[in-house]
């Protein structure tokens, strides 16, 4: 496939690692005293490991699972939005606010292996500070930082 002019090879997250990813993030959670929900998406958002706290916000699940897409489609932590909105045209935010699966709050982490993304992790349930220390713990255990290694 290297040389195939109609499709290219696209790294995605491991199965072991997305499964090391959310066993890690559920670990910080109790540690924390949350109940989360908490997935890993591969680089084409598609889910490759969930879990679930017993008792954890119904709502969320569907929650940790954008936030996860949204952070493998571009790439940075959806707590960035905020301040990278900041530079957009009141279209452009609009435009991508109203993006299905979208979410632009903290929980949300990319997912980068040699300087590319192979996919997301996404935390909700608990506050947002919670939810990106639980995605960070996630990150640690699989060796990246969620900042290009």
């Amino acid at each position: 496939m290297p040389n195939d002019p109609l499709a290219v090879a696209r790294p995605v997250v491991s199965a072991p690692a997305a499964l090391a990813a959310v066993s890690a993030a559920m670990a910080k959670a109790q540690a924390l005293g949350v109940k989360i929900n908490v997935a890993v998406v591969d680089s084409g958002g598609n889910l490759a490991a969930f879990l679930r706290s017993p008792g954890a916000f119904l709502p969320s699940i569907a929650i940790a699972q954008n936030k996860a897409y949204t952070a493998a489609g571009f790439g940075f932590a959806t707590g960035e939005w905020p301040r990278i909105s900041e530079s957009l045209s009141p279209a452009a935010r609009q435009g991508i606010a109203a993006t299905p699966r979208f979410v632009g709050f903290a929980g949300g982490l990319p997912i980068h292996h040699d300087g590319q993304v192979i996919g997301g992790v996404g935390v909700s349930g608990a506050s947002e500070d919670q939810d990106e220390q639980c995605a960070r713990a996630a990150l640690a255990a699989i060796g990246c930082d969620g900042k290009g290694r």
